[in-house]
């Protein structure tokens, strides 16, 4: 690969390191509202749903999870992957669900605010 094709593949990889940790958590919270996945499973869906936009780091994404875990959001389980291979499973609790819920209410209404924002037409230099 050359080095400005690994540059882009490094600024892909970096997207998801600037959001908000909680917005991290929403995101995969969501990804396991499909369903019970395993972390490549997990990292998978959310670049593909992105188009390969939102591509994680392998660390950001167990850290994500182990959080997800200890606020109890998520529960692992040992299962086995379509290639025969043990994988932790994660599924979302009542209470990971609640709060994928609230925080996406939550999101949609601040985005849109901050849409509204960014997307205001600027004045001129001169305030006309």
């Amino acid at each position: 690969m050359s080095p400005r094709g690994r540059n882009r593949s490094r600024e892909r990889r970096m997207a998801g390191s600037d959001l908000y940790v909680g917005t991290l958590d929403v995101l995969i919270l969501k990804a396991l509202s499909w369903g019970p996945m395993h972390g490549f499973g997990i990292s998978s869906w959310l670049e593909t749903q992105t188009g390969g936009s939102l591509v994680m780091d392998d660390g950001a994404l167990y850290q994500v999870l182990h959080r997800l875990e200890a606020r109890e959001f998520v529960e692992p389980e040992w299962g086995v992957t379509e290639n025969n291979r043990k994988a932790r499973y994660y599924k979302l609790t009542a209470a990971g669900r609640l709060y994928l819920r609230d925080e996406t209410a939550q999101w949609l209404r601040s985005s849109s605010t901050v849409t509204t924002l960014l997307t205001l037409n600027t004045r001129s230099a001169t305030g006309a």
